[in-house]
């Protein structure tokens, strides 16, 4: 079964969430999972793929967006779509459940405040369903 994990930031805008899931793909990528990152569309997923190349700092994170010759074989697929795979872990910045979570072994959620009732009303959904959740509470992660 799917584990979900919601993480909780202290933070307003949704820029965070994006640098966030930066770290936590560095994080999968570097225990050898492999990550699909789920956009609300085509340009948030061309603006994240723009930050993976620069953030953080000194760290390259090798993906591409999906249907792109840089995603053949990269651990990180970046996708506002259908992923057409479903392994590893799925980190959804869509303001929706996708409806393919449940092929996935992990299933990452990120809450700011400018997507709080978005990530509650997911957070009612998943346990509807009897996903087991866990909420990790992230103060001061950027300092880290």
């Amino acid at each position: 079964m799917t584990q979900v994990d919601f993480y909780i930031l202290e933070d307003v805008e949704i820029d965070a969430a994006h640098r966030f899931a930066c770290r936590l793909i560095g994080k999968a990528i570097s225990s050898g999972a492999e990550v699909v990152v789920l956009a609300t569309d085509r340009n948030a997923a061309a603006t994240l793929d723009e930050l993976l190349w620069n953030y953080p700092d000194q760290r390259f994170l090798p993906h591409g967006l999906i249907n792109t010759p840089e995603a053949v074989g990269a651990p990180v697929t970046i996708t506002w779509d259908d992923p057409q795979r479903y392994d590893g872990v799925l980190i959804n910045l869509s303001n929706d459940v996708p409806g393919y979570f449940a092929r996935f072994d992990r299933l990452v959620e990120i809450v700011v405040d400018a997507n709080r009732e978005e990530g509650r009303r997911r957070y009612k959904h998943y346990r509807h369903l009897g996903y087991p959740l866990f909420n990790h509470k992230m103060d001061d992660w950027e300092a880290a």
